[in-house]
């Protein structure tokens, strides 16, 4: 399918502005690039939101209504690197009235400052908190959910096998959104989608270098690569987003066969068109809205 219009009118837009990209800058000046890109994310009121520390770690919670209702616990992309409670203020939001449920959104630490496993702790903290929490928070404890972007869909595949592994349990579904899954950049994704839609080979290694410094044997510690986890059993339902035009489309979709073959029940959606990053552009392209449909739908499914 032909690249979407409108991601075709960004892109030459930023293919024509002077200036260094991300991977030219320090991290803390790509995490102020990145902020100004997504503060132009549509704006959408829920109920009421409240920033709160989950035992030291930063969160933000979301509330649809004033009833008790289930949980997603997300946790943000930007490559391990970037990316905040700011940057994804809008798909929080977005989720907690497309699904009437809370969402309490994670600030991890962030590499190179703290790289691997600093982000996988910290959101398994929170995920701790929250369910160690839920009578406070007012919500339905055996009712949670655990969702991420990119980088953020990583650390929600990862907490889950973690949870799994350490007899946490409690976590009822997987939204995994243009997951990273293997330190790998061998894909067909991979060489179709080096370069020029906005997420790019060179962009990634530039993350994953950041993440897990210079021992690349890290990359496939199971935590990290959970692709190259040996075993994907008894982990929580999964639904996964992957996009036709982005360098970890292959990826995902190998993550969320290898769970299929491990006997959990998983859907995974490619939408055809669209680019990495696509999921809460609402304003901007169909797709986007039939995405958070697809995947409120999906959590509604297994949460209501």
């Amino acid at each position: 399918m032909p690249l979407d219009p409108a991601y075709q009118a960004m892109l030459k837009q930023l293919a024509a502005v002077d200036g260094p990209s991300m991977v030219d800058v320090p991290p803390q000046e790509a995490r102020e690039m990145y902020r100004a890109m997504q503060s132009m994310l549509p704006h959408h009121e829920v109920a009421e939101t409240e920033d709160a520390d989950a035992d030291g770690v930063p969160v933000r919670i979301y509330r649809a209504s004033e009833e008790q209702a289930p949980c997603i616990v997300f946790f943000h992309g930007g490559g391990w690197v970037i990316g905040d409670l700011d940057t994804h203020d809008s798909i929080c939001r977005q989720l907690a009235n497309e699904t009437g449920y809370t969402v309490v959104a994670v600030h991890y630490r962030l590499a190179p400052e703290h790289p691997f496993p600093a982000a996988i702790d910290d959101c398994y903290a929170a995920l701790r908190w929250v369910q160690n929490n839920a009578d406070k928070l007012n919500i339905k404890g055996d009712r949670i959910a655990v969702a991420g972007d990119s980088a953020g869909g990583n650390l929600a595949a990862t907490v889950s096998i973690r949870a799994r592994d350490e007899g946490t349990h409690g976590i009822s579904f997987q939204l995994l959104i243009y997951p990273v899954t293997d330190f790998s950049f061998e894909t067909g994704s991979y060489s179709e989608n080096a370069d020029g839609y906005l997420l790019t080979m060179e962009g990634m290694r530039w993350f994953w270098n950041h993440y897990i410094g210079h021992d690349e044997s890290l990359g496939s510690h199971p935590l990290a690569s959970p692709l190259q986890a040996d075993d994907l059993s008894n982990l929580p339902p999964a639904l996964v987003i992957t996009a036709e035009f982005d360098p970890l489309r292959d990826e995902g979709e190998a993550y969320g066969e290898r769970l299929k073959e491990a006997g959990v029940k998983t859907e995974v959606q490619r939408y055809d068109g669209l680019i990495h990053g696509f999921f809460g552009q609402t304003d901007l392209t169909q797709g986007a809205k039939d995405a958070m449909s697809s995947a409120a739908l999906a959590l509604r499914e297994v949460l209501g």
